[in-house]
């Protein structure tokens, strides 16, 4: 019975192979299989694409493939078992009545599967289309919208013309190329390109995790930083963006045949060929490949707040340039040509007081947008109030160019990977510190008269002067008002003290400054946004820490107040305590109780100190920083939002027992009150709940986002701000959310406590920090109910998926004729974190 069902089934692949071998046929049907014999093939309608087995260059493993059938020199465009070789002839592709695809190697072992299935008796068919894709569908019904599986869904190294490059939303189907590794293997090599949704749309190559090159944001005609995917006579590109999906796709124009396909080579070069007929070649099209790349497509070349000039660096000149107000973060290194670490403000901005200005820099590949919030249909007026009421909002510009240029674009951090285009580049207004922008006279061009020489020079000489002089009045005016707002403020807060019997000693100058050694920089503990942090000591051998308000200082005089009239009421163990202030000669300092372990995020940020917070430490600093929180908003004298919490702001005494510090940007809530709105948002992004970084609403729920994201932060180890899981293009927080929702949260934990972590204790934690960063307030718990439930063993709810910016009640954009279209529908996530 055994040899007579081996020889049915050997019968039975001979008789279908020879129905794909006698006739090119495009459907592949359940009774029928392609053999590895070096014959059996089918054929799209037209002729264009064929499927079967092959081997890439010079090796002998079998694969199958998608080519061009009328291309003699084969090209491979798509490849089933890239992960999975045969390495013997007469093996078997197939399509299984289930409507699952398989490779089965010549001793009946599966190889690959499409894993697609259905539980309908409808008979289902594979079908080779003349677009390269190949789809498995009902046999009577080829609607695209019904397609059971597709390799257009599983791209690998390249994107054809009717591609999808981007995100399924529904089926949480992220659709991205993959380098070969070498010409000779088709297994997934060392470059990623994928649209990037973290912010507003890029796409985005990655050699391992790390970005190498960005195409820059979309401008509705196309992704503006490359100079070669720009729409031409053979094609037009779009961006369409729906609530079930966002991707990025190019079509032929006119029924074209030309064929076009983008490539991303196994080197990490992205190329865009036209197939000529004439030469029988692949070509670059209209460009010249000769320049296509150079110094300044590399990520980042020159760090933050740096642009870079090829043709600068052409002519012999340093390629980076600092933006202005900016100067390099390393001078030295910067003068002998290492860029990256880029540029530093040279002063701080002022948008308190609302008199920073920006600066209008043309023609620029626009910055990294994975840290940006964007709007389809504000206006570049609108965009600029928003950005300047933002103190996080470091620059802004148009979303789309077309008729005149449309929208808002804000970034929210460092300005990254900036360069400079002769042609094509785009606007980018950045924000500027007023006192900055001094113009400097300068002449310019030769003067064969002597007398116009000395003119200029006693103008400009007379005109430094002046300037030598105003600088010198506007100064000591500026001292003079200082040190009376001071003495104002030392009468007013005398004042006030006592009247709230606040009790906060005012120590003398001359003491603080002993007891840290003149401000010595030995005894300098850090810096923030305050200003200079130092340790001193005491007459008594007490240890303090003392915060000094910097001349610069983003923060003032009211913040200075601010803090002093909030701190000095709380009485809690978990709150850093006040011991005093001091004004005086034009000097502002608080002195506070010194914490020896300085900061949290100095240990879990640290590979080597991580090591010394073990999981019930961790633990233990999670709870107490809840029980702080609870304390400021339900137990207090007053209701107080915190509005910086962060880990740097987490500080830790000698039994690593956690005090919340920093109340600079803190504020106090009547009874009545449960929430309020600003004008200025500030505090740090990243920690930033989403309707206090866009709308300025801000509440208890707004402190309870911020420890979730500290909660996520002491549990993996890795910082909200800089994480970036290349893979499936989440931040910490979505990286968070898939593995809790998959089941893998021991993944998220860092290495260093894995060992002393009680599994139920992290799956708890992860899941109460996953309920804080739910995007809506309504829907986070308040810090009473988060302190019960990590104190308990009830039941939690579910958490939704983390959110971040929002984009509310998104219009569909206007499309017009141009070459480049972003059609979106209804409502739209804008920062993207995982699938829905």
């Amino acid at each position: 019975m055994e040899t007579i069902s081996i020889s049915f089934v050997g019968i039975s692949f001979i008789f279908s192979i020879l129905i794909i071998s006698s006739s090119a046929i495009d459907i592949l049907s359940t009774n029928q299989s392609i053999i590895d014999d070096g014959n059996s093939t089918i054929i799209s309608p037209g002729g264009i694409f064929e499927l079967g087995f092959f081997s890439p260059g010079r090796s002998k493993n079998r694969y199958i493939g998608i080519w061009y059938k009328k291309i003699s020199n084969r090209t491979v465009v798509w490849v089933a078992n890239r992960k999975s070789p045969v390495t013997s002839t007469f093996s078997v592709f197939r399509l299984h009545g289930n409507g699952s695809l398989e490779l089965m190697d010549p001793t009946w072992s599966k190889i690959w599967s499409s894993n697609s299935s259905t539980s309908s008796t409808n008979p289902v068919v594979a079908q080779l289309l003349d677009t390269g894709n190949f789809a498995v569908r009902y046999k009577d019904n080829s609607d695209p919208g019904n397609y059971l599986w597709q390799s257009f869904d599983y791209p690998c190294d390249n994107l054809l013309p009717g591609m999808k490059l981007g995100w399924d939303l529904t089926k949480g189907l992220d659709r991205h190329i993959t380098s070969w590794k070498s010409p000779d293997d088709p297994s997934p090599g060392t470059f990623v390109q994928r649209l990037d949704l973290s912010g507003y749309p890029q796409q985005l190559i990655f050699a391992a995790s790390n970005v190498v090159f960005r195409y820059g944001p979309w401008d509705g005609i196309q992704f503006s930083g490359v100079s070669f995917f720009r729409p031409d006579i053979f094609f037009e590109l779009k961006l369409i963006s729906t609530k079930q999906e966002i991707y990025s796709t190019f079509e032929l124009n006119n029924n074209s045949t030309t064929a076009v396909r983008l490539v991303l080579q196994p080197s990490g070069d992205i190329q865009l060929l036209t197939y000529m007929e004439r030469t029988q070649n692949w070509t670059y099209g209209s460009f010249d490949p000769n320049v296509l790349w150079d110094d300044c497509d590399q990520y980042a070349f020159c760090g933050a707040y740096g642009s870079c000039n090829i043709t600068q660096a052409r002519a012999g000149r340093q390629a980076c340039t600092c933006l202005r107000g900016y100067q390099p973060r390393f001078a030295e290194r910067w003068k002998v040509g290492n860029w990256s670490e880029g540029c530093v403000r040279k002063t701080q901005f002022a948008c308190e007081n609302g008199s920073d200005v920006f600066v209008k820099y043309p023609g620029l590949k626009l910055p990294d947008t994975r840290t940006s919030w964007f709007n389809q249909t504000m206006e570049l007026d609108e965009c600029r109030e928003k950005c300047s009421k933002n103190c996080s909002c470091t620059a802004y510009s148009n979303v789309d160019i077309r008729q005149g240029g449309t929208g808002c674009l804000l970034w929210l951090n460092e300005l990254m990977d900036l360069r400079d285009y002769k042609v094509n580049g785009l606007d980018l207004f950045v924000r500027t510190a007023a006192s900055e922008l001094v113009e400097e006279n300068t002449s310019s061009g030769k003067s064969s008269k002597l007398s116009t020489g000395v003119i200029v020079i006693i103008c400009v000489s007379g005109i430094a002067a002046v300037l030598l002089v105003g600088s010198y009045i506007l100064l000591s005016k500026k001292r003079r008002q200082r040190r009376k707002a001071i003495s104002l403020f030392k009468g007013d807060f005398k004042n006030e003290t006592q009247r709230e019997d606040l009790e906060l000693p005012l120590f003398d100058f001359k003491i603080i400054a002993n007891a840290t050694g003149n401000f010595s920089q030995n005894n300098k503990l850090g810096e923030g946004g305050f200003g200079p942090v130092y340790k001193g000591t005491l007459n008594e051998n007490q240890e303090i820490a003392v915060k000094r308000l910097s001349k610069t200082s983003r923060q003032g005089l009211d913040e200075f107040k601010n803090e002093v009239s909030c701190i000095a009421k709380l009485q809690h163990r978990n709150l850093v305590r006040l011991l005093g202030c001091c004004i005086e000669d034009g000097e502002m300092l608080l002195i506070y109780e010194y914490m020896p372990n300085k900061s949290l995020d100095s240990f879990i940020f640290d590979k080597v100190l991580s090591k010394k917070l073990d999981w019930p430490k961790r633990n233990n600093i999670i709870n107490g920083t809840a029980k702080g929180l609870q304390y400021l908003h339900q137990d207090s004298r007053l209701r107080i939002i915190h509005r910086d919490l962060k880990a740097g702001n987490i500080l830790l005494d000698h039994d690593m027992s956690p005090r919340i510090s920093d109340f600079g940007l803190a504020r106090t809530f009547g009874g009545n009150e449960s929430a309020v709105n600003t004008a200025r948002v500030v505090g740090t992004y990243g920690y930033m709940s989403p309707e206090y970084a866009i709308d300025g609403l801000f509440s208890v729920k707004s402190d309870a986002y911020s420890f979730g994201v500290v909660i996520l932060e002491i549990v993996s180890g890795k910082k909200i701000r800089g994480f970036y899981h290349a893979e499936n293009n989440l931040n910490l927080l979505g990286h968070a959310w898939k593995l809790f929702k998959e089941g893998n949260y021991m993944d998220l934990v860092d290495e260093s406590i894995v060992e002393t972590c009680n599994a139920c204790e992290v799956l708890r934690v992860i899941h109460i920090g996953l309920l804080c960063v739910q995007p809506f307030p309504k829907d986070r718990p308040n810090m009473p109910f988060i302190v019960a439930m990590l104190g308990s063993s009830s039941e939690l709810p579910e958490p939704k998926q983390p959110g971040f910016f929002t984009e509310r009640g998104m219009q569909e954009s206007d499309s017009s004729s141009s070459k480049g279209t972003f059609i979106s529908n209804d409502e739209l996530t804008v920062t993207f974190f995982g699938p829905r």
